[in-house]
């Protein structure tokens, strides 16, 4: 995630405008191969291990390399090899705005300095992100907008933002918080939870973007805003709070209990007083995430 979070830091620098970090942070797939591929092309791994530990990830909190490890695909040579192969994706995010024009390579450097600087980051590897850092720069990002958020509720934040970018694409950046006591609906899907960290959650878009974020997470082509997009919208938001459940059954012997998904759209929502919610801007529109904790 540090590439997501060094975006939304050029932006509140007003190093970038929200289009060319929007134009670079798309191709930031083009540069950037998964670990999954490079096992396959070295030969560590099998096309249907590689399968395996991906639907693995939707029923377990890890990275790609430890669930390799833990199911034996992998050693541990093996994924130092393959981490080493890959480069930060913020750095790989700051390259294509030097590519761009956006920035020269003098400013780039003083802002990679101060990103390091303000979040500590000390030699990050592209997709083995290390936990404390990554949790350190959520806390950051809601703290740089005046919100000082809970334990439980940053393992809920980190989670989710590592979730789209598992399971919907890396190539966003998500804005500051809004805190607001109401929201007006678009496409909308609600999921309330309860036990250790009572809320209601939500993700927001517009149709077109809905269309476009459910294609990628169910890796279908949907061309209308029907029944399986919201299905899948759904058993996204559903996904998350399952795995953020488990755990928290992990770290408390405690989980958070689900109600079903819902959907709704053109209504006001109520929320509570502590309520925020995070515009996430991808290539095809703006996902809102909606988190209203209960008392």
């Amino acid at each position: 995630m540090y590439a997501q979070f060094f975006g939304s830091y050029l932006l509140s620098k007003n190093a970038v405008t929200p289009q060319q970090l929007t134009e670079a942070i798309s191709h930031l797939s083009d540069s950037h191969i998964r670990v999954g591929t490079l096992a396959m092309h070295k030969g560590y791994m099998t096309a249907e291990e590689v399968d395996e530990v991906c639907f693995l990830q939707t029923r377990e909190d890890k990275h790609f390399g430890q669930i390799a490890l833990d199911r034996n695909y992998l050693f541990d040579d093996q994924l130092n090899y393959l981490l080493k192969s890959q480069s930060p994706d913020y750095l790989l995010l700051g390259q294509n705005l030097v590519d761009m024009g956006a920035l020269t390579n003098a400013q780039l450097e003083t802002l990679l300095v101060g990103y390091q600087q303000e979040n500590k980051i000390e030699e990050p590897g592209s997709e083995n992100d290390i936990p404390e850092e990554t949790t350190r720069l959520v806390r950051n990002f809601f703290y740089q907008a005046g919100k000082t958020l809970s334990d439980n509720m940053t393992m809920y934040m980190n989670l989710l933002f590592n979730n789209l970018v598992r399971f919907v694409g890396g190539d966003f950046t998500p804005l500051t918080p809004v805190f607001t006591k109401e929201y007006d609906t678009n496409c909308t899907i609600t999921q309330v939870l309860t036990g250790v960290l009572p809320m209601h959650t939500g993700i927001d878009m517009e149709p077109d973007a809905a269309i476009a974020f459910a294609s990628r997470y169910a890796q279908m082509d949907f061309d209308k805003c029907d029944e399986y997009v919201k299905a899948s919208l759904e058993d996204f938001l559903n996904l998350n709070n399952g795995l953020f459940s488990v755990n928290m059954s992990n770290t408390y012997s405690k989980e958070a209990e689900l109600s079903p998904p819902e959907y709704t759209d053109h209504q006001t929502l109520a929320l509570s007083d502590d309520a925020f919610v995070v515009p996430v801007i991808y290539p095809f529109g703006t996902v809102y995430l909606i988190l209203s904790p209960d008392k």
